[in-house]
Parts: structure tokens; C-alpha cells; sequence
């Protein structure tokens, strides 16, 4: 064989195995498991094991199994005590429907509570009604009927044990999302849509709690797009927890995510845990794709927490 023909049979071969390692990452998810630690944290693993969080983000109506039941039993061998979900668990599209996100997210109120933050497609539909056969309002009625608790530009607070614990759910004007540009958010742009962080509600709905448990609660922040990660560490919450890019669609050794949703090359947080000072970010790689349907080394994922004191 001559040296052309070795490097083209070689080459082949390498092709052949990342399209076959792209179908298994397209058709298989893993469960990522973090400890996140805090001396606001007060509960323990042996006096107080509520203490486990599932994150899940960018779902995009995908089906895991017959009815989704392998990821939904996935997540119950988790036995969460708090499910938050991070947006885009369906796809805004006219030609794709939303059943498969309802159903899914219809079952968890069964495992313990469900906090939902839109992602920038549940947005789309809510805001464009007019461009889209599907029902946002619908959807939303339908899933807050099975205890589903949506965050919208909105906070709660909620007690995990005995961990007083703060949750709010961002929803930034559609334009940030847009492709082939990035824009400008600061601290400010996240209080006119929140408030204060220990404030519930939006600024026309904020209605002030109490100064025990603002000073002593965890603050968890649903922000979907980690692009803009600098304003909501400024916002000042202990941990965010984010989505939207994928996990940078391929991901490199000691790089991480290659390319965002908006085209922009390798964005600092795409799908890892970082510690900066006293603050905590997830970004989730996410559960589906939608478009551009590609993932290498990068797998979909369940993110499972728990907070450590």
C-alpha cells in the first residue's frame, strides 16, 4: 500500500469513529455530580441529607428511552430534594410540538419540587405568540397544574431541610440571544428584571421578606445564557446555574466548548463547575440539541448537586 493510500484508509477510519462517537453522544446521556460548598450551607450529609439538586437544561424535546422513563429513572435513583430546570426543554419551532417536554416534565413533581426558569424558546413562543401554532400559555398551565412552580423574571423562597433557601428565575429581553452578537448586560440590567437579589418578584411585584431569611438563605440564580455571566456575578448570587450553549457543541482538553449558539468562539463557561470567591457557577452541557445537531466529546448530562456545608 502506498503512503497516500495508508493516510487515506487512516483517515476514514478517523472519520468512521467520530461519526460513530456522534450518534452515541446524540442517543445517551451521563449524571454529573458536583458538591458545592458554603458556609451558608447548614445542612450535613450525616444530620441532614436533604440536600441533592438536579439541574436540567436545554432538553429540546428530546426522548431518552420509551417516554423518556430511562432519564426519568435516572433522576429518580438521584432521590432529589429539589429539581430546577434552566429553560429550553422544548423547541420553538412551528413544525415541532412541545409533548415531549410536557410529558417529561409533567412526571417530576412526582420525585419532590419543581422550580422552572424559561430558556430563550420558551421565551420566544410567550413573547411572539403570534409567529408560532404552539401555546405557551398552554404549556405553562398544563405543567402548573402538576405542581410545576415557574420562575419568570420572579423569586421564592423555600426551606430544603432546614436550608432557608432563595431561588430566582432571570428572563433578560429576547435581543441578548440573538446570533452574531453579544450584548451589553450589566448588574443593573438583571435588577430591573429581578430586583434586589432578596426581593420576590419583579419590581412592580417585589414584596420585601424578612431580613432573617434574606441574611441566612442560599441564593440560587436560573440565568439560561452564561454569556453574560459578569452581570449576574455583580447581581451577587452564591450559586448560578446556567445553559443555552450546549456545552460548546465539541469540546477540547484543557479548552472546554469550541462554539456558543451565537457563533462566538470558545466562551468561557460552557459546561463545567467554577468556583470564583465565595460564588459557585454550573453551566449545564445540556440534555438535546435542536439545528445543529452535534455534539463530540461532550455529553449530554443530568446535573445532580449537593450542597455541602
Amino acid at each position: 500500500m502506498s503512503i497516500l493510500g495508508f493516510f487515506t484508509v487512516l483517515f476514514l477510519i478517523v472519520c468512521a469513529v467520530i461519526l460513530a462517537e456522534m450518534y452515541r453522544e446524540q442517543h445517551s446521556f451521563c449524571v454529573t455530580h458536583y458538591e458545592v460548598h458554603s458556609p451558608k450551607i447548614t445542612c450535613t450529609a450525616e444530620k441532614d441529607p436533604v440536600n441533592r439538586i438536579i439541574f436540567l437544561s436545554d432538553m429540546h424535546n428530546h426522548v431518552y428511552g420509551k417516554q423518556n422513563n430511562k432519564l426519568f429513572e435516572a433522576i429518580k435513583a438521584e432521590q432529589p430534594d429539589l429539581i430546577l430546570i434552566g429553560g429550553d426543554m422544548l423547541v420553538a419551532k412551528n413544525d415541532v410540538r412541545y409533548q415531549e417536554a410536557l410529558d417529561f416534565v409533567s412526571r417530576l413533581p412526582q420525585l419532590c419540587p419543581v422550580y422552572y426558569a424559561s430558556g430563550n424558546h420558551e421565551q420566544r413562543i410567550k413573547e411572539n405568540q403570534e409567529n408560532y401554532s404552539l401555546c405557551y400559555e398552554e404549556y405553562r398551565k398544563k405543567l402548573q397544574a402538576e405542581g410545576v412552580r415557574f420562575l419568570e423574571n420572579e423569586s421564592c423562597d423555600i426551606l430544603l431541610g432546614n436550608q432557608q433557601i432563595h431561588i430566582s428565575g432571570l428572563e433578560l429581553p429576547l435581543i441578548v440571544n440573538k446570533k452574531f452578537r453579544k450584548a451589553d448586560v450589566t448588574a443593573e440590567d438583571v435588577r430591573r428584571c429581578l430586583g434586589e437579589k432578596h426581593t420576590t418578584g419583579n419590581q412592580e411585584k417585589q414584596q420585601e421578606i424578612t431580613e432573617n431569611f434574606a441574611d441566612n438563605s442560599y441564593h440560587i440564580l436560573l440565568a439560561h445564557n452564561p454569556s453574560y455571566m459578569e452581570a449576574y456575578k455583580e447581581w451577587g448570587s452564591d450559586l448560578i446555574l446556567s445553559g443555552h450553549l450546549h456545552g460548546g457543541c465539541v469540546r477540547l482538553p484543557g479548552i472546554g466548548g469550541v462554539i456558543t449558539p451565537q457563533a462566538f468562539l470558545f466562551p468561557k463557561y460552557s459546561g463545567e463547575m467554577t468556583v470564583e470567591g465565595e460564588q459557585t457557577i454550573i453551566v449545564s452541557k445540556g440534555l438535546g440539541t435542536h439545528t445543529f445537531n452535534v455534539r463530540l466529546f461532550n455529553p449530554a448530562e443530568v446535573i445532580a448537586i449537593t450542597l455541602c456545608r
